[in-house]
């Protein structure tokens, strides 16, 4: 359940990539909830309209943009789409990613592996903030908040170019935020731990598997995370509650990483 009340983001707009399930749906949901109109960007029409039509079905405002955030042209269209529709542009969280192949070592991983990870997670969010902040800068600022990992702060056997692009995100997001500081653009990273969505499956093999199991018991607060747990510490980060807050990378992975 959103914790935001229900004005919070009210006359801003927000834009999600990778909002077409997961972490990046419920924190659609969770902004719109909180008064903001909201952008949903992804390469799934389905799902993303989905997204939309619950949205609108509780009475906010929202647009899907089919995108692809490896595709500079796809995300300049994004952008421009947002401002014809709502005119602004306050808060961003780019957080399209993918997993990639997992269990190669770093001797069996190729060029392919590190082409489709790094130009989805690390490319994207670069393109998605070099058009975001001349949108905000129009309107005196906003909000950015960039999807890591735990696998950005440790290493993880078996997943050498997921664990390179989500340290790659960790640094070009603190090196955004101190570019934009003086220009009231903020720009933070979330860092979920396991939590509970389609590619967290993908990753360990699904509910009830050795692989999930595993994982799910190096969190010290015995559980996995879910999707709404994360949008929460997306939208405090959005929120005026942090307007001290930048360059900061705020790890919701439950204990993970304390031990």
């Amino acid at each position: 359940m959103n914790t935001f009340a229900n004005n919070t983001f009210a006359n801003k707009v927000a834009l999600v990539t990778g909002g077409t399930s997961g972490i990046g749906r419920a924190t659609a949901l969770a902004f719109a909830e909180a008064g903001a109109k909201v952008v949903v960007a992804g390469r799934r029409e389905t799902e993303g309209n989905e997204v939309v039509s619950l949205i609108k079905k509780g009475g906010g405002q929202a647009l899907f943009v089919k995108t692809d955030v490896a595709s500079e042209a796809d995300v300049s269209a994004l952008v421009e789409k947002t401002l014809a529709a709502y005119g602004r542009l306050d808060a961003a969280f780019n957080n399209a990613g993918i997993e990639g192949a997992v269990g190669k070592t770093t001797q069996e991983q190729t060029v392919a592996d590190y082409r489709s990870i790094m130009d989805i997670n690390v490319l994207g969010v670069l393109l998605c903030m070099k058009h975001e902040i001349p949108a905000m800068l129009k309107n005196g600022g906003g909000t950015i908040v960039n999807t890591s990992s735990v696998a950005g702060v440790i290493g993880f056997p078996g997943a050498g170019i997921y664990v390179a692009s989500k340290h790659a995100v960790i640094g070009l997001s603190k090196t955004a935020a101190l570019e934009f500081a003086k220009q009231n653009i903020r720009v933070n990273v979330v860092a979920p731990g396991g939590i509970e969505t389609p590619m967290f499956d993908r990753f360990t093999g699904g509910t009830g598997s050795e692989g999930h199991k595993l994982l799910s018991s190096l969190h010290p607060i015995g559980r996995t995370g879910t999707p709404e747990e994360i949008a929460g510490a997306v939208l405090w980060l959005c929120s005026e509650s942090a307007s001290f807050v930048t360059g900061h990378t705020l790890l919701a992975d439950g204990g993970w990483t304390a031990q």
